[in-house]
């Protein structure tokens, strides 16, 4: 209802005598709405009702909007609404201003766009047998046992030059060894490999882009340098770069996954390799106009041969690395060398003739050998992957010996410090020996012999000990400093006469 009909409504209701609440429900206005104006007069309503919609109204500003939105295309309705506050000083609700926008541009047909256009250049095909594309899809399908829709995802493959087509589909979200498998899945089907794969910017393929020195997964990095092809990843955010299979993994949504009902995923999988030979493969390619069965008859013979299949493959043994530098395996412990450990490491595992051989995961270095025990819960440890405590704590009990001066003293406390402590020998040593670098040699000194006197025998002790004498120290150079300076006298040595002068002195003998 417009607001003056509205106005002179509610007054007359009112004059007749109905109640708020009834003119609120046979003008179908809400009740808080009635009170507002129940008590208004006509002039103040005037003034601040319907001056304030005239001046809202945005039609007023039309065509300066519309001039605005063809010469800036991308101009938001938020920044018309800040324009028209700057320019005209109108004061609308946003979402009013929003919504007026949106009005002028569909009835004038101005679409918003400030997004340049991107350029792209044909590229010819890559010769035969040089490059494959791949790429993973995701699909929702119906599945015939129950009404809810499943999520399969599909690792799609196709030869750059004859458009020969190939996919598996997947339950779950891929891993890299199951893309690994897929792809080896793939060159078994084709009767080869190209000499370049083309990847995007996946987590199961590259762990880091590295400027260039990409690092890979490490089940992809095996594989690549097993088989022998090169790598190329698209740029990041720039899927048109590999457009071949990106056409491809649509393709195989629309025209083989679409309305059809899942079953069982062997089902789903050979259903989909007759497609491939039926259709997929065998109809004509509509950018190269070829059938893509028929090209690649003559791109097999280009196809690098496969070094070696899945079902040649030996199977990889890995074990976690762990921080007491050992390792499991078959139910017993197996040292290794001391340092080996890293947060994160893994070794490879290899038998041969009953003997364990232990290799780094990255370089094909030999880290250990062990006799492989029969015998469940054993350490296998090999003499050369101890440490000699003994000798490492001489050495450094010798060498504070020597910081220490080499005072006997200082002998005595070591030795009754390394038979009283035990394991915590080192420690003890290593607290000494910052203590005596802290404090001045005065200082460490007197804490040492206090400390054999009182026969305590500990580094702490120690500790204390200097930290009191040291305490002490400070209080007499501050004494010193507040007493005003003594000069003291030249010391005077005497002369010492023997006792036989004193005697001729006594008979009354004279003396020189």
């Amino acid at each position: 209802m417009k607001r003056w009909p509205m106005y002179t409504e509610l007054q007359s209701l009112k004059n007749l005598g109905f109640s708020k609440r009834q003119v609120a429900n046979r003008l179908q206005m809400d009740f808080r709405t009635v009170s507002k104006y129940w008590d208004m007069d006509p002039d103040t309503f005037e003034t601040t009702i319907a001056n304030r919609q005239r001046r809202r109204n945005l039609t007023l500003y039309e065509g300066v909007i519309l001039d605005w939105l063809r010469q800036n295309p991308g101009m938001t309705a938020a920044q018309v609404l800040d324009w028209l506050k700057e320019y005209y000083e109108v004061a609308v609700a946003e979402r009013s201003a929003r919504r007026f926008v949106e009005r002028l541009r569909k009835q004038y047909d101005l679409p918003k766009s400030n997004i340049q256009v991107r350029q792209y250049m044909a590229v010819e095909d890559p010769p035969m047998g040089m490059q494959m594309q791949v790429d993973i899809g995701v699909v929702h399908v119906k599945d015939a046992h129950t009404i809810s829709y499943r999520k399969l995802h599909c690792v799609a493959c196709v030869l750059s030059h004859s458009r020969y087509k190939w996919g598996e589909w997947h339950s779950g979200p891929l891993t890299s060894a199951q893309l690994v498998a897929a792809l080896e899945e793939c060159f078994e089907y084709l009767g080869g490999m190209p000499a370049e794969l083309v990847f995007d910017q996946d987590r199961l393929i590259a762990v880091d882009e590295n400027y260039g020195d990409i690092i890979y997964t490490k089940e992809f990095e095996q594989f690549r340098q097993r088989m022998g092809f090169t790598v190329r990843l698209c740029r990041g955010h720039d899927p048109e770069s590999k457009g071949r299979v990106e056409a491809v993994v649509k393709y195989f949504k629309n025209h083989f996954a679409r309305h059809r009902k899942f079953m069982t995923l062997d089902i789903w999988n050979n259903d989909f390799l007759a497609w491939l030979d039926r259709t997929g493969n065998a109809k004509v390619h509509g950018t190269t106009k070829k059938i893509p069965a028929e090209v690649f008859q003559q791109e097999k013979l280009f196809l690098k041969p496969v070094p070696c299949t899945r079902k040649m493959f030996t199977p990889i043994v890995t074990r976690q690395v762990h921080k007491d530098n050992t390792i499991f395996y078959k139910g017993c412990r197996y040292t290794l060398p001391l340092g080996t450990f890293r947060p994160g490491r893994q070794v490879r595992l290899e038998e041969e003739n009953d003997i364990l051989k232990i290799f780094d995961d990255i370089d094909p270095v030999l880290l250990a050998e062990h006799p492989i025990s029969r015998e469940k819960g054993r350490l296998v440890r090999n003499s050369n992957h101890c440490r000699d405590y003994s000798d490492t704590l001489d050495t450094l009990q010798q060498k504070l010996f020597e910081k220490m001066q080499c005072y006997d003293e200082a002998g005595l406390f070591l030795r009754h410090i390394r038979q009283l402590k035990g394991r915590y020998v080192r420690d003890q040593f290593q607290l000494i020996d910052r203590l005596i670098k802290e404090y001045t040699d005065l200082t460490w000194q007197k804490a040492l012999s206090y400390c054999i006197t009182n026969s305590l025998f500990s580094a702490t002790e120690f500790k204390d000990a200097c930290c009191f004498f040291e305490g002490t120290r400070q209080q007499e150079i501050r004494k010193l400093e507040q007493n005003p300076k003594v000069h003291l006298l030249p010391s005077v040595k005497t002369q010492k006469r023997p006792l036989s002068e004193y005697a001729e002195l006594a008979k009354g003998g004279e003396t020189s």
